[in-house]
């Protein structure tokens, strides 16, 4: 898709069917795949019966330490990355509930820790936490913008190789674990499967013409809560934001797909 289809998305959503989206939420995606082209914040809220969170989310590559700053502080939250499974398969990355149940043999607590009785999922999308190897602690601004960064640039380096022996070389030759960044995985199925954070934000920049590497973190308020969705959107509005709830990326994501 040209980068021109990617900016005007009344046409790229209409090159096989009529859309059928409100003009509204067209003008908003493609505010949203401008602002994500030129390395701004977006936030996502997923569902009122789901986590009912918002997640501040910028595309991977485009991180400063800056943006880990805001996140931390405007955010609150885990601050963290976001992968299409593709690049987890690629990169030979596990579910780390998969990888416990794999080794709960070895370390019989972990039958205890599974997370199985998630409240407002079936599945965790966490796997390996990780440092970029120049970092000190891992843990400053300037560390895990490092960390996220770099992780970008390489994933989208290795993607496309066939060597699965240089892949994880290059990948271990700048990163380790555990570390202060954690990475998510989207499911197989993408938003078919499951509809978190972590599949819409990789979907919402699939469809923003990037490779699907994003970083987020938690909207959290004053009261130690979750950002509601109204403060959310009041905060999108007063930092001229796109927000965006997960049912207008699935339209959208949907649209994309035909």
């Amino acid at each position: 898709m040209s980068r021109n289809l990617i900016f005007n998305l009344t046409i790229a959503l209409t090159l096989k069917k009529p859309v059928k989206m409100g003009e509204y939420l067209i003008n908003k995606i493609e505010k949203a795949i401008r602002d994500l082209n030129n390395g701004r914040f977006v936030l996502i809220y997923d569902d009122d019966n789901r986590e009912g969170e918002t997640d501040i989310v910028k595309a991977s590559k485009f991180v400063k330490p800056s943006d880990i700053r805001t996140m931390r502080k405007e955010g609150g939250g885990l601050i963290f990355i976001m992968i299409s499974y593709e690049i987890a398969e690629k990169l030979q990355l596990p579910f780390i509930a998969d990888l416990f149940n794999k080794i709960e043999d070895l370390y019989p607590v972990l039958k205890h820790l599974n997370p199985y009785d998630i409240p407002y999922d079936t599945k965790s999308s966490f796997s390996l936490y990780i440092n970029h190897r120049k970092t000190f602690t891992g843990i400053t601004d300037n560390d895990r913008a490092l960390t996220i960064k770099r992780f970008a640039e390489l994933a989208e380096n290795l993607i496309n190789q066939e060597d699965s022996k240089k892949i994880l070389h290059e990948f271990g030759k700048e990163f380790r674990s555990p570390g202060h960044v954690p990475i998510c995985i989207a499911s197989k199925n993408s938003l078919r499967e499951r509809r978190g954070h972590t599949e819409l934000s990789t979907s919402l920049l699939r469809i923003a013409g990037l490779t699907p590497i994003a970083s987020g973190c938690e909207m959290m308020g004053d009261n130690g809560k979750a950002l509601s969705k109204t403060e959310a959107k009041k905060y999108a509005q007063n930092n001229k934001i796109v927000f965006l709830e997960g049912n207008e990326i699935i339209e959208a994501w949907e649209k994309w797909l035909e």
